[in-house]
This record gives C-alpha cells, sequence and structure tokens, in this order.
C-alpha cells in the first residue's frame, strides 16, 4: 500500500464527507477509494470512518489521525514548494486569502495577468473579512485591510495603504443638514461597517488635533459593498475606502466629507497588511504576488516585502 496516497486520501474523504465526493476530487474510482480506506484500516488496526447507507463520518481514533495525517501532507507539500521556489519562477501552489470587497473589486480584475506571466503558479484565492488562521486553514498569505492582529507565530508587513472617506449622497444631505464639524455627525443616520460588539467612535485627526465622534444608526454590515448601496440609496452617511467610492465621488453620486481631515473607525488604522508564517520567508511565491500588487492600479503599495 501506498501510505502517502493512502493517507492523501483518508484526509480528502474526511473533507468531502464521503467516498463519492472524494474520489471526484482526486480523480480516483469510487471503488478505489473505499478498498485503499479499508487497507488503511486493515494496517493500523482501527475503524476511522464510520459508514452508514447515507453518509460517511470520521470516528475518534479517526479525528485524532485526520490532524496528523493533515500535518504530513502538509509538511511534504511546503517541502516539495520550497524546493521548487528556489528557482527564477514561481513554482506550485499558492493559496491567498483576500478581504471581500477590496479583492473582488481591486485584485480580481488582474489575476489573469499575473497567471499568464507564472504558468507554472497554481493560485487559489479565498475571499473573507475574517481573520483567517494560517496554519489550520492552509493560507499561504493573507491581505488584511487596517490594524493587522497581532499574533505570535504570524509576520504581519504593511504593504501599502488606503485612506477612508466619509460620503454621503447629494440628496440625503439636501434632505438634511449638511454637517459642518465631524461632532455634527451625532444628529445623523450613520451606516456602520460591523467591528464587533460596543460602541463605534469614527476617529477624526488634523494637524495633531482629534476628535471622537460616537456615531449611531439603525443600519450596520460587514460587508463594505452593502453599505455603499445604502449610501448610493440615499439612507444616511457611511465611512468607507477611497478604494470603494472614488468614482462615485468623481461622478458626482456621493459627496465627500471633511477632506481635511484623516478618519478611522474606533483605533482602526488605514494600512494594508501582507500575513505569512516565519517559514514563508523567502518565498518566490509570495513575493511574485506582493510585485504584482505593487504594479495594479488603486491603493498604494510599498512592494514586496517577503524577501
Amino acid at each position: 500500500m501506498d501510505k502517502l496516497l493512502a493517507l492523501r486520501v483518508f484526509v480528502e474523504t474526511v473533507d468531502a464527507k464521503g467516498f463519492s465526493s472524494a474520489a471526484r476530487r482526486l480523480s480516483l474510482a469510487t471503488s478505489s477509494v473505499t478498498r485503499m480506506m479499508d487497507s488503511l484500516e486493515e494496517d493500523l488496526g482501527a475503524v476511522l470512518l464510520n459508514r452508514s447507507t447515507r453518509q460517511v463520518t470520521v470516528s475518534a481514533a479517526g479525528a485524532a489521525y485526520y490532524q496528523r495525517a493533515r500535518k504530513i501532507l502538509d509538511a511534504v507539500a511546503e517541502a516539495d514548494a520550497q524546493i521548487a521556489d528556489r528557482g527564477d519562477t514561481p513554482v506550485g501552489q499558492l493559496r491567498v486569502s483576500l478581504p471581500v470587497a477590496f479583492g473582488r473589486r481591486c485584485i480580481a480584475p488582474f489575476l489573469g495577468g499575473l497567471l499568464a506571466r507564472y504558468p507554472k503558479l497554481e493560485l487559489e484565492v479565498t475571499l473573507t473579512d475574517e481573520i483567517v488562521d494560517l496554519l489550520s486553514e492552509r493560507i499561504d498569505l493573507s491581505i488584511r485591510l487596517g490594524s493587522a492582529a497581532s499574533l505570535d507565530d504570524v509576520v504581519a508587513r504593511q504593504i501599502g495603504t488606503f485612506r477612508r472617506k466619509v460620503v454621503a449622497s447629494p440628496a440625503y444631505l439636501l434632505r438634511h443638514s449638511l454637517p459642518a464639524a465631524p461632532l455634527d455627525l451625532a444628529g445623523h443616520e450613520c451606516l456602520r461597517f460591523s467591528y464587533g460588539v460596543g460602541q463605534q467612535v469614527w476617529t477624526f485627526v488634523r494637524d495633531g488635533e482629534e476628535v471622537q465622534v460616537p456615531v449611531r444608526g439603525n443600519f450596520r454590515s460587514n460587508n463594505s459593498e452593502v453599505l455603499r448601496e445604502l449610501v448610493m440609496s440615499e439612507t444616511g452617511i457611511a465611512l468607507l475606502p477611497d478604494w470603494l467610492v472614488a468614482e462615485d465621488i468623481q461622478r458626482g453620486n456621493l459627496t465627500s466629507l471633511f477632506d481635511d481631515w484623516s478618519v478611522n473607525p474606533n483605533r482602526a488604522t488605514s494600512a494594508i497588511s501582507a500575513l505569512f508564517l516565519p517559514n514563508q520567508r523567502g518565498s518566490r511565491r509570495i513575493g511574485a504576488f506582493l510585485d504584482f500588487l505593487g504594479e495594479i492600479p488603486g491603493p498604494t503599495y510599498r512592494g514586496d516585502t517577503a524577501r
């Protein structure tokens, strides 16, 4: 029995929650997958998978074995990738996590050019606004906006900046009093991004002066594109990134307020950060992706920081 192949088939079966799904992922016959799992269990003398006519579930022994098998497969894949990474051209799989709206609008339109430049690069992109666990979710590089999480086992490098803008539709401003100063926002319907629980404060800074404005409103969302839609529909005032609303402001669909102030929610910053594991320092795959970011229009990037 090819033990490494058996481990891979076992892990895929657990992930896919069934023999047929795992077989499709691996381009194998379902009968081959079941026979290999039978042989693996016989070799170990333990039941790894509970089988029924409706589903396949992992046993207690199988759950423990899965964790170790996953680590072995990841270590083999990383060893292969690091050797391949020594060449001049990025080779192998690169798993990248991007913020949803930022990834869709600012990065996705240019990914085809990256793949055309590096045909041996296998790119997998996940969109999420959550902070991902790079190790457990097998992510090589995570791009985050705002204050990056402080983790002992993760390298966080600032690679660029953006600017947040207070925006409202002209029609909303016609119906309501125009806020002349940041503190006037306390009397307006403010559409807020979900940053957990508690009171949200927009912090304005200008020439060393800082003004903190507790904002309120009847709508919150964890997606900036949804907030943009609400602002466009004349519902209220929002704090949104420039890469999302620059065209709307230029076309006159939105009005930018307090442009002589810099503003961020709570203690967040306007940084763009790259997060990766310490063993990925020097990775040509990560370096190529960060170089690619530095070439596309949009926020101000500082270029490759992984090398």
